[in-house]
């Protein structure tokens, strides 16, 4: 195992059950990191959108044990299995190559890297992806980025960006899918009231 995980886990101060399961987890990257980045990108994306639908029940003093609609939760565990973990798993990846760790001001070299390029390019995708889970036509497609890309990026900007900086700057490249996940959880929710 390596020392950062065994560090990680001696130091979490753990019970038994969740230390084993974070060591099958940290096991589990190991042996297959993209495999496991796109389940765990799937479900916390899945149960970001669940708490969007909770609060927005609470928010219209709605009954919380009325039905939910699992097609939104289904639509955001795709997205996240099939997008989020992956294209984070290789763009993480990539970055460290394309900016090593000893080039001058890789932390912010890094971060406008994904702040310019990789926010509004993965935000675009997302509507793109949702619009077609939705079964949406390219004229809400269209509809969809002119009303709700700019506000989006200007919060993914305000939100992401001192997130981003720890992750790129401060979390193992091994975890910085799991960090940003953990994030997203709130991030997806604010995304779920865009299209309410």
């Amino acid at each position: 195992m390596a020392p950062a995980a065994s560090k990680l886990r001696a130091e979490a101060g753990l019970g038994p059950l969740p230390r084993r399961a974070l060591s099958q987890y940290l096991r589990l990257l190991r042996l297959y990191p993209v495999l496991t980045k796109a389940a765990t990108s799937g479900i916390l994306s899945a149960l970001g959108n669940f708490l969007a639908q909770l609060i927005e029940k609470k928010q219209k003093k709605e009954n919380c044990s009325q039905k939910l609609d699992v097609s939104g939760p289904l639509r955001y565990a795709i997205y996240g299995f099939f997008f989020t973990g992956p294209l984070g798993h290789f763009f993480y990846l990539l970055m460290e190559r394309w900016i090593p760790s000893d080039v001058p001001l890789a932390g912010i070299k890094r971060l406008l890297l994904d702040r310019l390029l990789f926010a509004p390019a993965f935000l675009s995708l997302f509507f793109l992806v949702m619009n077609f889970l939705e079964g949406q036509d390219t004229a809400a497609f269209t509809a969809k980025m002119k009303s709700g890309f700019w506000p989006a990026l200007r919060m993914n900007w305000r939100v992401w960006t001192p997130v981003q900086f720890i992750n790129i700057n401060y979390i193992p490249v091994q975890f910085r899918v799991l960090f940003a996940n953990l994030v997203a959880l709130f991030w997806y929710a604010y995304l779920a009231s865009l299209g309410k």
